[in-house]
């Protein structure tokens, strides 16, 4: 019987762990704990960001009732962000189809799975320019074909709808690709036991396929909601959040570095969106720690 030799590590081994493991636990503090921390104390100050912080005046929950009670585009924001969460939900049906479709083998289908993927690698910014070829008032192809003058971008009634959708082409992709993953791991065996027992295949994907994929589901809500509420690169680069497509994110970054300078309002607004991310990020841990148990 051989007796296995376990290699002790040495001071060097010691060393490199200690870097892999202490620099990337810093860099997370300095970059995300921490900012998010001080934004957190900053929504319960008054300070326009010029000078020392000590300069920063205590007003408690202030900032809160003034963002809920005298302060305009905040339930615009807020409801737009509620109109954007559901139309990804929409999308995320459409991923889905998709994903099922493309799932069959069907010829072509790589191509397929590629042009719907590709939109996902492209920032927001620049999808926000490609579909401003589409939009334009003058030169866009849906005023080419149907003669009209509409200025998607420009006119409260049209561009929210109009930015969803340019969203929406992002989303779609992105969503395709996880369930397209998850059922190229679904286990044959349980679709052809539904089969024997007289499933069709619409019952077959909803009672059987559909959750079993429950972890899926579960960060495609998660991403799906902070997608909606972190939706910031698109009506920025189009007129900064304004002209009835105010966001919540828009406006922390009009409070915070625009003219206005009230670093201690847009932190509490920023605030808001934190905690609002938080129920369903805890949600999505609670869910995955109970399957780990």
């Amino acid at each position: 019987m051989s007796v296995r030799r376990v290699r002790r590590l040495t001071g060097r081994d010691r060393l490199v762990v200690a870097v892999m493991v202490v620099v990337p636990t810093l860099l997370v503090l300095a970059l995300v704990w921490l900012p998010a921390l001080l934004t957190i104390v900053l929504s319960f100050f008054s300070w326009n960001g010029l000078g020392d912080v000590s300069n920063a005046k205590w007003v408690g929950l202030q900032n809160y009732r003034d963002a809920a009670q005298i302060y305009p585009p905040f339930w615009p924001a807020l409801r737009h962000n509620v109109i954007w969460l559901l139309a990804l939900f929409v999308v995320t049906a459409l991923g889905v189809l998709l994903a099922v479709i493309l799932d069959r083998e069907l010829p072509g289908g790589r191509f397929y799975q590629t042009a719907f993927f590709l939109p996902t690698v492209l920032s927001l910014a620049l999808i926000g320019f490609i579909w401003q070829l589409i939009y334009s008032a003058d030169q866009g192809l849906i005023n080419g074909l149907t003669g009209s003058s509409i200025d998607w971008y420009g006119d409260p009634q049209y561009n929210l709808w109009a930015v969803i959708v340019a969203s929406a082409w992002r989303h779609t992709g992105y969503i395709m690709l996880l369930y397209l993953a998850g059922l190229k791991g679904f286990d044959p065996t349980l679709r052809e036991a539904a089969v024997l027992d007289g499933c069709t295949e619409r019952q077959t994907f909803f009672r059987v396929v559909f959750p079993v994929m429950r972890p899926i589901n579960i960060i495609v809500l998660v991403i799906t909601v902070i997608e909606s509420l972190r939706a910031f690169d698109l009506v920025w680069v189009i007129n900064k959040g304004r002209n009835g497509l105010e966001l919540i994110s828009a406006l922390v970054t009009q409070n915070i570095v625009g003219e206005a300078s009230r670093v201690g309002f847009g932190s509490a607004l920023a605030t808001i969106m934190l905690l609002i991310s938080t129920v369903f990020v805890v949600i999505y841990l609670r869910v995955v720690m109970r399957e780990e148990d």
